[in-house]
């Protein structure tokens, strides 16, 4: 499933995420890749160990993993900390796969879900989309600031050269309690069924009852505590 979600809609919001990013020191964007995935990158990344990134990260942080979007699609189980990316002058990150498992000691996670959360605006910056090849379909996304693309961690994916301006987006990864796309896929489609109904139905009625009992019970049979 790959799914885009306005994860920050309110422009101060975006105006102090933009003033944030203005006071990150960066690195080269190798040094935060996989073996071979740093062979195909070519970007630079936010260092992660001062004061600006965390003051950024303070702020990106509970809007991803508050979003309920989020918490309905992708059930997180444990989420990364954001990483920025900052691509510019023909950067560009080629066709890879995310590492399957990341971080280390109690940070260390099963990635199921990637995410981009786009930052800078579209029109600023020439070439840039992520492409997601999945089965049979390529997709090609250039989000808006503040547009979150969840895609699943297996697909091969890939940015574009930057050509011309800079695009600075935010990723990270999802460890799910549902490990299956398919079965998040189900999940997320009767969290909305029910959504739905309680708009229409009065609460206790059979038809939320037997909603609830579903979903609860395919959590039993699917999820990890």
């Amino acid at each position: 499933m790959i799914l885009s979600i306005a994860a920050i809609t309110d422009e101060t919001t975006l105006a102090d995420i933009r003033a944030k990013l203005e006071a990150l020191t960066w690195q080269d964007g190798r040094a935060t890749a996989g073996a071979a995935a740093r062979e195909v990158k070519d970007n630079a990344q936010a260092v992660m160990s001062d004061a600006a990134w965390r003051n950024l990260n303070a702020v990106l942080g509970p809007l991803i993993a508050e979003n309920p979007v989020v918490k309905a699609a992708a059930r997180p189980r444990r989420i990364s900390n954001p990483m920025i990316s900052k691509t510019e002058g023909g950067g560009h990150y080629g066709a890879h796969v995310d590492n399957a498992i990341m971080g280390t000691g109690t940070a260390r996670m099963r990635t199921d879900i990637s995410f981009t959360l786009f930052l800078s605006d579209p029109e600023s910056y020439q070439g840039g989309e992520l492409v997601i090849h999945t089965a049979g379909m390529t997709q090609s996304i250039k989000g808006k600031p503040g547009e979150l693309i969840l895609y699943p961690s297996t697909s091969i994916h890939e940015v574009r050269p930057v050509t011309d301006g800079t695009r600075i987006v935010a990723v990270g990864w999802i460890e799910s309690t549902i490990r299956d796309d398919h079965q998040r896929e189900m999940l997320f489609d009767l969290e909305n069924l029910r959504t739905t109904l309680r708009q229409k139905l009065p609460g206790g009625s059979a038809e939320l009852l037997t909603v609830d009992k579903t979903i609860a019970n395919l959590l039993r049979m699917w999820g990890q505590a």
